[in-house]
């Protein structure tokens, strides 16, 4: 029994060192710990793609790919599995050469390669509704068109004939050390604890979409085909206004756009981290046009700084979009900067195009296509409420319980992206400023975090004394919790059904063994804290009037 739950101790101690109750980000990815990993993973493959520059007589570009390649992969595929990895190295290696293939389009035919970079682009969001695997390996693929906007601003002449084959060559190099820094990291117990996306369903279970947020019958276009339209919209017009207004500095909006449209989950988020991420970009684009010029080009100073923006980058993404922005923009500054780009007279170009992009990204996830946060809210309480019954149908010793704790706490954390632009709207509710359903939105993401201290406490409790979950009365509420789960998943979808039902008042626990009383009286408080947290959904979105669940019989 204790090695069937080696890895139930795990997930619950690194929960434990991460803080019992949950917070608005995940705390782990704040650890210094996996930024160090992440950096040490970018100048492994920074020093063996300038080797590799030098030996084939490339441009520095390659070196520059590499770079961003590593960068975000070390943030991507942060506890990715075997699958996961083998996945993205062969993506990769095809979306650089495919990258290499659109930059000699971008020098050649302006038109036709602006064309080509938003429709692969657009692409690489559309394919995300075909499985969350298919969906990393889009946004692994998007990877290497985003180096393509960062190269495109350094005069880089035209790409020769073998550029793919380099391409695809520095993008496997990126993909196999970043692995190894992170299995190393691991194997030496340096790393944490990394958060694992579940790879099946329970089993006994059915693989369903858990997408149906809205009642049936009515048909909605899938959020992932709105998202690549947005962006297919946003990227189109920013490389018009590019060239049109800020040529050949035309990069800056364009990867504008994209920063502030990519990832966008409802037109609250997109507003509210648009908002950060522009301001942040600006920031950084002063600051960094600032110390660029005060080093002349290819000082190898430049670069020493750049790498520690670049780390301070890395630990600080999960913050806040601002100093994400910030750090990268002045990143690229000081890069351009050592290219010789460093003139304080482009400071305004660069603050103009990153306003523009800013614009155009927020504007086309507002206006075309918008996913409502409401909806988006709705979809992601519905994976939570799945996930925590899929927790209540299975018992203690279950080899699948730890699996389906960290399901459902992976769930909670997709809800806690969204939280902070529904806490900005709430904070305008408070200050008498009309918005929407901000503060009901709000209260509700705070009831879903609740559930996670009792659930552990109910798993912990329940796992100490499998015997437990025998006990009649703990049976008997466990079942009517679940159903309760049953009732407002079925609300959300607005499916008919059985309303939610109050619980029978407490009563004193039933058991013949006194050892057991304090677990079974813990065990209950957590599973009836699981309901109080149920019965607050309720009351936010649901049923006016819930009735009472009549007492249990014997």
């Amino acid at each position: 029994m204790a090695s069937k739950f080696s890895s139930f101790h795990a997930i619950r101690d690194s929960a434990r060192r991460a803080g019992h109750a949950a917070t608005r980000f995940d705390p782990r990815l704040l650890e210094p710990r996996a930024a160090l990993t992440a950096l040490c993973a970018v100048l492994a493959t920074y020093g063996t793609s300038l080797l590799l520059e030098h030996a084939a007589h490339q441009h520095v570009d390659l070196v520059v790919t590499a770079v961003v390649l590593s960068a975000t992969l070390a943030r991507t595929q942060r506890g990715a599995d075997g699958v996961d990895r083998l996945i993205g190295l062969l993506v990769l290696a095809g979306a650089a050469a495919a990258a290499s293939e659109v930059g000699s389009l971008l020098i050649r035919h302006a038109a036709i390669g602006d064309a080509v970079f938003t429709c692969a682009v657009a692409a690489t969001i559309w394919i995300r509704r075909l499985g969350w695997r298919v969906s990393r390996a889009g946004t692994v693929a998007v990877i290497p068109f985003v180096a393509l906007l960062v190269t495109q601003g350094q005069g880089v002449p035209p790409y020769g004939a073998d550029h793919d084959g380099w391409s695809a060559l520095v993008g496997v190099f990126a993909a196999c050390l970043v692995a190894l820094c992170q299995w190393g990291a691991a194997w030496a117990g340096f790393s944490p604890a990394d958060r694992r996306r579940p790879s099946a369903a329970p089993r006994g279970e059915a693989s369903q979409p858990q997408q149906r947020a809205q009642p049936a019958g009515r048909r909605r276009i899938a959020a992932s085909t709105r998202m690549a339209v947005q962006m297919g919209a946003a990227l189109g017009v920013a490389f018009v206004a590019g060239h049109l207004w800020y040529s050949p500095h035309w990069p800056w909006v364009v990867l504008t756009a994209f920063i502030v449209c990519s990832g966008a989950r409802g037109r609250g988020d997109v507003l509210y981290k648009g908002t950060l991420r522009a301001f942040g970009a600006a920031a950084g684009t002063v600051v960094a046009t600032w110390i660029a010029g005060s080093f002349p080009p290819d000082d190898v100073r430049s670069v020493v700084i750049i790498f520690a923006v670049l780390g301070i980058a890395i630990w600080l993404r999960q913050v806040s979009y601002a100093y994400w922005a910030g750090c990268v923009t002045a990143v690229l500054s000081l890069l351009y900067g050592y290219f010789g780009e460093s003139a304080p007279s482009l400071l305004r170009d660069r603050l103009e195009e990153i306003a523009v992009g800013a614009a155009l990204g927020i504007a086309a996830s507002w206006l075309i296509l918008p996913v409502r946060t409401g909806d988006v809210l709705r979809r992601r309480l519905a994976d939570s409420l799945a996930a925590l019954s899929s927790i209540l149908s299975v018992a203690a010793q279950d080899d699948d319980l730890p699996a389906r704790q960290l399901r459902f706490e992976e769930s909670v954390y997709q809800l806690e992206l969204i939280a902070k632009p529904l806490a900005a709207q709430r904070f305008l509710a408070c200050a008498k400023i009309p918005v929407g359903g901000g503060k009901r939105q709000a209260e509700a993401i705070g009831a879903v975090r609740r559930l996670v201290p009792s659930v552990r406490d109910f798993i912990a409790v329940t796992h100490a004394d499998p015997d437990l979950t025998a006990e009649p009365d703990l049976a008997r509420l466990r079942s009517s919790v679940a159903v309760n789960v049953g009732a407002i998943r079925r609300a959300i979808g607005g499916r008919p059904g059985m309303p939610y039902r109050h619980l029978p008042s407490p009563r004193r626990p039933s058991g013949d063994r006194r050892a057991t009383a304090g677990q079974l009286a813990r065990a209950t408080a957590a599973m009836r804290a699981i309901d109080g947290a149920l019965a607050e959904l309720d009351g936010l979105y649901f049923s006016p009037a819930p009735v009472e669940a009549p007492e249990p019989t014997h």
